[in-house]
């Protein structure tokens, strides 16, 4: 009579089990580690006088990893060579040559962006070290606004530096400056612990971190005049730059280079090399798959894309035309080379919501190997209305004249760039995207805005931005009242008032 109900038990209690492993929840993990590493000790200790400091030691509370210390670990002045770092876990070591350290001199390390935990790798920002070889701190500022001339919008990754007005504009290309700084959000910039004297100042987006200007590759902005750092009471405007690309001329170029810009490999050369094609193949980019699809932008040409460059070819071979209820109309079409010798351009004033067929015969392109392109025909439909937005933009009347341009784009292309010859101007057939519009102060009205020249001391035409993006959908109309933005570039700016403080970026607690 016991043995079933003991059987029963052992049968209950395997189950339970199985249930207990089957709800088994492996561990989360806990929340994501957000918090940057704490400073917990740093010796010798901060703002020290009549000291040379070697060696600076510092303490977190965590373990730590360094992010590119020879670009983001600076010191101003600046000195020759990059400083010496070393990671022992949670310690932070830097070292500096007392041989480079110059006497009665304040000298600012700045870490930016270099001390992260190992971990997650949040970032320990914004601490700045001093310490004077001398028995006082210099204290004076310079702090402005730096944007991208070609855009009017706040630059980024943008490094200011400052250097001895007695010095060339080509000192700017040879040499590092003595005093460096970064931008920060909304592209401004402060320098801290300047001494007394007057400086010539460049903004630079220095890709390579060299601290020196490279040329063309490389953004560049300047004033025309010298700055004076100020103290904390009595403040000058604040220094505005804008830093452009400068255009090369092709004079400028040496012979190699010259060269290597006006060869056009295989045009019009026959090629050498052994082909197994008997014919010269292409792709026409359209879509064919079923013509009740509004599928071709009729603001854009069709591409028609080779596998060889091409050689010759003839438009008489060439057909273009659409349905217009049962009947096939002609149309004439422009067609060009595209800036490669594989690609032809067809465009024409395409109308929306309309069937196209593109004829090309046998035999019309040929490239360099006299390969000849066999006939194909391709049936397609353009968009319609509704899958375009319209854009409506209110200028105000200051912006008025052949003086200004008005530019709309998105953030790879230009869509529109033409003078502003009304206070009101509609753009339509835009695709679906975001928008950015600009006016264009064209100085010489020459219908584009130009660049800046640094060494003839030519600064770049003023574009100023709208405030916003333009999200714009299909289908819709968004109606635009251009306003100036308010930042301190449009000039001419007012001058701040006496006692007003600069923006505290950086600047250390109870330092004045």
């Amino acid at each position: 009579m016991t043995a079933f109900p003991l059987r029963t038990l052992f049968i209950v209690m395997f189950l339970a089990l199985l249930a207990g492993c089957a709800n088994i929840v492996p561990p989360t993990g806990g929340k994501k580690d957000t918090v940057p590493p704490q400073l917990v000790e740093i010796s010798p200790k901060d703002s020290l006088l009549n000291t040379r400091v070697t060696r600076i030691s510092m303490e977190f509370d965590e373990y730590i990893s360094l992010n590119e210390p020879g670009k983001e670990i600076q010191v101003s002045p600046v000195l020759p060579v990059p400083v010496a770092t070393v990671v022992n876990g949670k310690k932070l070591t830097v070292k500096i040559p007392d041989s480079l350290l110059k006497n009665n001199t304040t000298y600012r390390v700045s870490f930016g962006n270099s001390i992260k935990d190992l971990n997650e790798g949040n970032a320990f920002t914004s601490f700045n070290y001093i310490f004077s070889t001398g028995s006082y701190f210099d204290s004076l500022k310079l702090y402005g606004i730096v944007y991208d001339a070609e855009t009017g919008n706040h630059a980024t990754n943008i490094t200011l530096m400052l250097y001895d007005a007695a010095l060339s504009d080509s000192a700017v290309v040879k040499e590092k400056p003595v005093y460096v700084t970064r931008v920060v959000e909304k592209g401004r910039y402060v320098f801290m612990g300047l001494p007394a004297d007057t400086f010539r100042i460049y903004a630079l987006k220095d890709d390579n971190g060299n601290l020196m200007y490279d040329g063309e590759e490389e953004k560049i902005g300047f004033i025309d005049s010298m700055v004076v750092p100020v103290d904390s009471v009595k403040l000058n405007e604040p220094v505005v730059l804008r830093v452009f690309k400068e255009i090369v001329p092709p004079d400028s170029l040496d012979e190699n280079d010259s060269l290597k810009k006006q060869a056009k490999p295989g045009f019009n050369k026959k090629r050498t090399d052994k082909v197994d094609d008997k014919e010269l193949r292409y792709a026409v980019a359209v879509d064919t798959a079923d013509i009740e699809k509004r599928t071709h932008d009729v603001n854009k040409p069709i591409r028609i894309t080779f596998s060889n460059p091409i050689d010759t070819y003839n438009t008489d071979r060439i057909f273009v035309s659409y349905d217009s209820m049962g009947t096939e109309i002609e149309v004439p079409y422009i067609l060009k080379r595209d800036t490669t010798e594989e690609v032809l351009l067809l465009n024409t004033d395409w109308k929306e919501n309309t069937v196209y067929t593109i004829r090309l015969l046998k035999d019309f392109a040929e490239d360099t190997a006299e390969l000849k392109a066999m006939p194909s025909k391709h049936i397609f439909r353009t968009k319609g209305e509704e899958d375009y937005g319209v854009i409506v933009i209110h200028v105000p009347s200051q912006y008025y004249g052949n003086k200004y341009l008005l530019r709309i784009g998105t953030e790879k292309d230009s869509i529109y760039q033409k003078p502003v010859t009304d206070t009101s101007v509609t753009i339509r057939r835009l695709n679906p995207d975001k928008y950015y519009i600009r006016i264009i102060s064209d100085e010489n009205e020459n219908g584009k805005w130009d660049t800046g020249d640094l060494f003839a001391k030519k600064q770049p035409e003023l574009v100023i931005p709208y405030t916003d993006a333009i999200e714009l959908k299909a289908g819709w109309e968004n109606v635009i009242d251009f306003k100036t933005p308010l930042t301190e570039d449009l000039n001419p700016k007012p001058k701040p008032k006496a006692g007003a403080a600069p923006p505290k970026l950086g600047e250390k607690a109870g330092e004045k």
